[in-house]
């Protein structure tokens, strides 16, 4: 039995409209790519989780969740336990730029292995590493057109 879990992540945009993804290598379904976010607080909004999260994950203050792009479920184990987790992604724009040092801390607590921004091209390309949502890149080149 997976326990349900209410999630929020961002989707930041750089000027070109690459997007910050981070790196996971999950126990149950091993090396995926997912914008900084996670798991809801009791009593928080998913907008107010997204933008924690963002700060906590990224240590970037002048960014701040816009609208909602897509919502999506997925399946998981975090830390040892089968979960069924619902999330809001809400868009942003910021600069290009690498996380700050000081969230470094909330990065390896989260298991986060590395970071890079993303091209609509890269998320497109057949032989790229696992995205989630999957259809981010369907998502993001929806805004241009």
């Amino acid at each position: 039995m997976r326990i349900p879990r209410p999630a929020a992540r961002v989707a930041v945009l750089d000027p070109a409209g690459a997007v910050f993804l981070f790196r996971y290598d999950n126990e149950e379904v091993g090396v995926h790519w997912a914008m900084p976010g996670g798991g809801l607080e009791p009593g928080e909004t998913p907008r107010e989780g997204a933008l924690r999260e963002l700060r906590e994950e990224t240590g970037w203050y002048d960014v701040a969740p816009g609208p909602l792009l897509c919502t999506w479920e997925h399946d998981f184990t975090r830390a040892g336990i089968p979960v069924r987790q619902h999330e809001h992604i809400y868009l942003a724009h910021g600069p290009r730029r690498d996380p700050a040092e000081e969230a470094a801390a909330a990065r390896a607590g989260d298991a986060i292995l590395t970071w890079r921004w993303w091209t609509p091209d890269d998320l497109a390309a057949p032989d790229a590493e696992p995205v989630w949502p999957p259809r981010l890149a369907e998502l993001l080149r929806a805004l241009d057109g």
